[in-house]
């Protein structure tokens, strides 16, 4: 039997390590967990903890304890950890020591050699550090391999079709993006830019804070002050932090968090998902400078991106996704576990390495989003609203199981029902959309407009929907439960593509005839609040979009036939229009057409 060669993620929060079986990469896990935090302590008894139990006892114990050595990679320094100093190799030996052996119980023998994968910003003394780590904790490091490259290979490990793909990768601790090019099997960094001092823990600190602050307006005690105080409320923002990926409200409970005057004061409150990313928005900005960056440096334009991957836990906040489709246009791909990316990534890369036939990642996914028809207001409210508006609430491509919520609010005072009106489909007009279920929710309460309501959709791995809306000021509840849900929807729009087809080409073909009418249809009553119009009307854009298609083909003939200079200001122009294209910004759209098409009537005359 070969060796067999797993892959390490190495991570300066969290590690794993994956192998390939049976021609598919897959994470081991340890009574059910796959992450092993990167923290090594020594307890109170002298016994070296790794992992889980270290990370516990930092807040209590930080001079026994060690955490995010990964920063130190290649430093001629040491670390204590007790009343001992080890260099940062050993400490991190120690961590892949605990890898290789969960590995071992798992597969059932020994393991031997490993890839370890590093940012792509580490230089030679700190990759060596690395390889140094991994022999100190008995492994062979047969490649030492760059965490973009890792991740790009577990959604393309074997593509023959070019790609640009751009890698976001945001850690606990560290923040960095990478443009990698993929072909045939070979991936090549193009441009790395990044923040060895932005992560997820820096989410947290502001969360703390402003509970923290909160906490001493309201009881003159300051939990930072208490260690163990601290300790909690770090946890309790972790855990509310990671609700609010999925969901717009967290609860965040703490009971005897402290005492004043001898008197036991507990923490009750409710997290906000909007005002949480407010705070992180400053935050979340930096990255998209480094995002610009990387793109300049590797000289392409967003339009010649042609995938974008999350990396790391931090990247499930939904405002990293919204902004970077709104940068790039188009949605970033979550479809793998964002924590266990690179460590499947490194696991075909040691399969690679060790002669075996490796498939894509297997993951199941929800092929279409699904959500509800809701009415859509410009900023001003004076614009008539959008009555079709399809808001997603489970994008297309998340993975199975999956449970995700949003809120909306009523728009009429003392609105007594609300309907509502399911819907999978990727079109933000719903009449292109797919139906798959409605129902009433009534006897809210009579309260000025703007009552808000909780829509939750679930949906598990054999297709059953549940979905539910609840009235947040009462708890009211309503949801029904849709059986296979994937499938109706299937069979639905096979059934309907040809005639989906006729109908959009009719449409085009009668734009010339095109007379703007009332949007018929009664409005049902919920709008997502603070969101721009988007799609005022299902035809809206169409004109622009086929005279910017044609105009996009007519450059790429043109492209071979002119000089360089030429084809650097085609590609300029292109990319203006590609992009107006996928944000539909429409009128942006118009002058970049109007741009290419005179540079285009020029260079055929020329």
């Amino acid at each position: 039997m070969p060796d067999v060669i797993v892959g390490i993620d190495l991570g300066t929060t969290n590690s794993e390590v994956a192998v390939v079986g049976a021609g598919r990469p897959r994470v081991l896990a340890e009574d059910g967990d796959p992450i092993l935090p990167s923290v090594v302590g020594k307890a109170e008894d002298g016994r070296l903890l790794v992992g889980r139990a270290a990370r516990n006892q930092w807040v209590l114990a930080p001079d026994r304890t060690v955490k995010s050595i990964k920063r130190k990679m290649g430093e001629d320094t040491k670390v204590a950890l007790g009343d001992e100093e080890f260099t940062p190799q050993e400490i991190s030996a120690m961590v892949l020591r605990a890898l290789k052996a969960r590995a071992e119980r798992e597969l059932g023998h020994e393991v031997k050699k490993a890839v370890i994968t590093v940012p792509a910003y580490f230089n030679d003394t700190q990759r060596q550090a690395t390889r140094e780590a991994g022999e100190l904790a008995g492994l062979e490091v047969v490649r030492i391999l760059n965490e973009p490259t890792a991740a790009a290979l577990t959604y393309n490990p074997d593509s023959a079709r070019a790609e640009n793909i751009l890698v976001y990768d945001l850690g606990g601790g560290t923040f960095d993006v990478s443009v990698v090019h993929t072909e045939g099997g070979v991936v090549e960094v193009l441009a790395s830019h990044g923040d060895t001092a932005l992560g997820g823990d820096d989410f947290d600190e502001l969360l703390l804070d402003a509970v923290a602050n909160d906490f001493l307006e309201m009881y003159e005690v300051d939990l930072r002050a208490s260690r163990v105080s601290r300790a909690r409320l770090l946890r309790a923002v972790e855990d509310a932090k990671k609700k609010l990926s999925d969901h717009p409200f967290a609860r965040l409970e703490e009971e005897f968090i402290a005492e004043k005057d001898g008197v036991p004061l507990h923490l009750s409150t409710e997290l906000d998902r909007a005002e949480y990313e407010g705070l992180i928005r400053p935050l979340i900005d930096r990255t998209m400078g480094c995002v610009q960056q990387a793109l300049d440096d590797a000289r392409l334009t967003a339009a010649q991106i042609d995938r974008v991957v999350l990396v790391g836990g931090s990247t499930r906040t939904p405002l990293i996704g919204r902004l970077l489709e709104e940068r790039l246009g188009q949605p970033a791909h979550r479809e793998v576990d964002p924590d266990l990316c690179v460590a499947l990534g490194a696991a075909v890369q040691g399969a690679i390495v060790a002669g075996q036939d490796v498939g894509a990642v297997l993951v199941d996914i929800t092929p279409h989003s699904v959500g509800i028809k809701c009415l859509e207001y410009a900023d001003d409210f004076r614009a008539r609203p959008n009555e079709h508006k399809f808001a997603p609430i489970l994008r297309r491509n998340s993975p199975l199981p999956a449970s995700r919520s949003e809120v909306f609010c009523t728009v009429v005072d003392g609105q007594p029902t609300v309907e509502i009106d399911v819907y999978q489909g990727d079109d933000p007009d719903v009449r292109r959309n797919h139906r798959v279920g409605k129902f009433l929710i009534e006897g809210l309460a009579q309260v000025p407009a703007g009552n808000q309501l909780v829509v939750q959709l679930d949906l598990t791995l054999d297709g059953i929907l549940k979905v539910s809306a609840r009235e947040k000021a009462t708890g009211l509840v309503k949801g029904i439960t849709i059986d296979n849900a994937l499938a109706r929807y299937a069979v639905a729009e096979r059934a309907g593509a040809q005639a989906r087809l006729s109908r959009m080409w009719a449409e085009v073909e009668s734009l010339a005839d095109f007379t703007p009418g009332e949007p018929g249809g009664a409005s049902l009553g919920v709008t997502a609040p603070g969101m721009p119009v988007l799609d005022p009307g299902p035809r809206e854009g169409q004109r622009e979009t086929v005279q910017a298609e044609a105009l996009l083909e007519k450059a790429d003939r043109v492209r071979s036939k002119v000089s360089a200079e030429d084809q650097e200001e085609l590609d300029r122009l292109a990319g203006r229009v590609r992009d107006a294209l996928t944000d539909r910004r429409w009128a942006d759209l118009s002058a970049a057409c109007n741009d290419l098409a005179d540079v285009l009537f020029y260079l055929e005359d020329a």
